[in-house]
């Protein structure tokens, strides 16, 4: 890779990171892509020779976050070996997520209640991909109710980011 196409590929994740930022704290639809340029350090017009849309840096945005959440579920069940102990592993997965990328399930959270297609298409596409790793690992791993424990996982994990969101703790603790 060229130097110009590395630093490109950089500068291009640079902005999805200060988009992701801007968009958890000002909300989609009031955030500006010159507050996304101010964040990264660039002009606005730079923004556009990788973006060309606001929406187009949102699904790159939302992309980035559902990958984030698809490689570190992959990786769990790659390298699982009880598997008793595979849902917990992936538990502990998410919460590592949510401690590490919170602004990306705020990110998440919002693109949920959005009504633009383009937008729902990734969502859906990424819960798609979320639901068919944990499925294939809770069957392929013989767990019973495969696929009851993946709908409690994955509302589960809709819960946690309801909790972490509202700085609720208490809706996911469980007594032992």
């Amino acid at each position: 890779m060229a130097k110009d196409d590395k630093s490109s590929v950089n500068r291009k994740a640079e902005i999805i990171s200060a988009a992701i930022e801007v968009f958890a704290e000002t909300g989609y639809y009031r955030a500006t892509t010159a507050q996304v340029a101010e964040r990264a350090k660039i002009s606005q017009p730079y923004v556009f020779r990788f973006f060309a849309t606001k929406e187009a840096l949102l699904l790159s945005a939302l992309e980035l976050s559902w990958e984030r959440i698809q490689q570190s579920f992959r990786l769990v069940v790659e390298s699982a070996v009880a598997p008793e102990q595979l849902e917990s592993d992936l538990i502990e997965a998410y919460k590592e997520i949510l401690a590490s990328y919170m602004n990306e399930t705020y990110l998440q959270m919002q693109a949920q209640t959005m009504r633009e297609e383009a937008i729902r298409e990734a969502m859906r596409n990424g819960f798609r991909e979320v639901r068919q790793i944990v499925l294939s690992a809770f069957r392929e791993k013989g767990l019973q109710n495969p696929e009851d424990r993946t709908f409690n996982f994955l509302a589960r994990g809709m819960l946690c980011n309801i909790s972490w969101a509202l700085d609720m703790p208490e809706l996911i603790e469980r007594e032992v």
